[in-house]
């Protein structure tokens, strides 16, 4: 063999070796969505329906243990759970308010649980136990999940949800050991006057949860918003999907869709040891004023482009302008702040869902909103009506 055969067919063998001990390509992150609504409405159906292709798997909420009113079951839908087909994991929330736990009621409340689940034709992948416990109260919270697991039949996975304030306890490692896999929460888990979402402490927390956990792990990721009310000389209350009958200020905060489409790729990219998937909170309703729209949280979990794009929209009958703005993009965006037509000849004109209108000294009517609003993808708004002889739609311009 000559000099110039030996030296490539070594190259060759040197590159073979290189690219057998790459390690092999990741799969994509398993990307789920939590049903969190207690009592289950018509608008359930057509979620379902549009989540159905960019969404694996579903994590209901199912049954909940307060610490006063006792045991109480979620308001579901099955037959369209077992339309939609996925596989579903119900979520047993146990307040983190309890005195303590009963092991034997536990085991028993979900088991009927099952039961009934299962008699009305529905087939469960998993059980979720969502309990805010204490560090301290970690130990016994083990011994719990361990007599669970022992109770559950094989074919049930069985996880928890998780709080990073667990990371600073020994504890955690055998906690983890006890169950099939976690849901680490990286929202809502501080005081609320510090936010509700900071994207660079949850890839840390991702980080170190990845080198105690050998078991597969998933992020619970916010795509809703709360509001904070003052409260009684302490700590404020949180206002999520159910409304509170108080009246003050409210201080809206809301999950940012760029912050989080950010963290998804990088995830994407390079996600932590054992990292399985992401779990999306909440599953938005129409109408749900305090969560992403379905469009934008969909956008987020396919990576794409995020943009807001503002339309005016006129439509007339003899003279009278209904005037709206439409989100034909992909990210909720606010209501815009003005809104000016080019009109003439009006001889009446009023706003409409917190809009007022003026003439200005150039002649234009200025639909100016009062109060800060969202417009969420795929939508419309109605601003109000102008009677006028001609508004020109061209000339118009629209304010973010």
């Amino acid at each position: 063999m000559s000099a110039i055969a030996l030296l490539r067919s070594t190259l060759l063998l040197v590159m073979a070796l290189l690219l057998g001990c790459q390690p092999p390509d990741a799969p994509p992150l398993d990307q789920q969505l939590y049903i969190w609504q207690r009592q289950w409405t018509g608008a359930h159906e057509q979620a379902l329906a549009q989540s159905r292709a960019d969404f694996s798997t579903l994590r209901v909420l199912a049954l909940q243990r307060f610490p006063q009113a006792g045991w109480r079951r979620a308001q579901i839908n099955p037959g369209l759970l077992k339309d939609d087909g996925r596989p579903l994991i119900v979520v047993v929330r146990l307040d983190g308010q309890l005195a303590g736990l009963d092991p034997g009621d536990v085991q028993a409340q979900i088991q009927q649980m099952i039961v009934d689940w299962q008699a009305q034709g529905l087939t469960l992948a998993g059980v979720e136990i969502d309990h805010d416990a204490a560090t301290a109260r970690l130990p016994a919270y083990r011994e719990l999940l361990v007599g669970l697991r022992q109770a559950l039949p094989a074919a049930l996975k069985l996880s928890i949800t998780a709080l990073p304030a667990w990371l600073a306890s020994p504890e955690l490692p055998a906690l983890l050991a006890a169950v099939d896999s976690s849901v680490l929460q990286v929202h809502a888990v501080s005081r609320p006057e510090r936010g509700l979402f900071d994207p660079v402490q949850a890839r840390q927390w991702a980080e170190r949860w990845s080198r105690i956990s050998n078991r597969p792990f998933y992020l619970a990721l916010p795509a809703y918003g709360i509001a904070l009310l003052p409260g009684d000389g302490g700590a404020p209350q949180v206002e999520s999907e159910v409304p509170i009958e108080r009246r003050g200020v409210r201080r809206e905060l809301m999950a940012d869709p760029q912050q989080l489409a950010t963290l998804a790729s990088q995830l994407r990219a390079d996600p932590p040891a054992h990292l399985a998937g992401l779990i999306w909170f909440r599953l938005p309703l129409k109408g749900d004023r305090r969560a992403w729209s379905l469009a934008t949280l969909q956008a987020v979990a396919r990576g794409e482009k995020l943009q807001t794009q503002l339309t005016l929209n006129l439509s007339s009958h003899e003279g009278l302008y209904d005037i709206a703005v439409s989100n034909t993009g992909n990210l909720d965006g606010p209501l815009p702040a003005r809104v000016g037509l080019a009109a003439s000849g009006c001889d009446g004109f009023d706003g409409l869902n917190g809009y007022t209108v003026q003439r200005t000294a150039a002649g234009q009517l200025m639909f100016t909103r009062l109060k800060d609003a969202r417009l969420p993808a795929g939508s419309q708004r109605s601003l109000g009506w102008a009677r006028c002889t001609h508004i020109d739609q061209g000339a118009s311009h629209v304010s973010p």
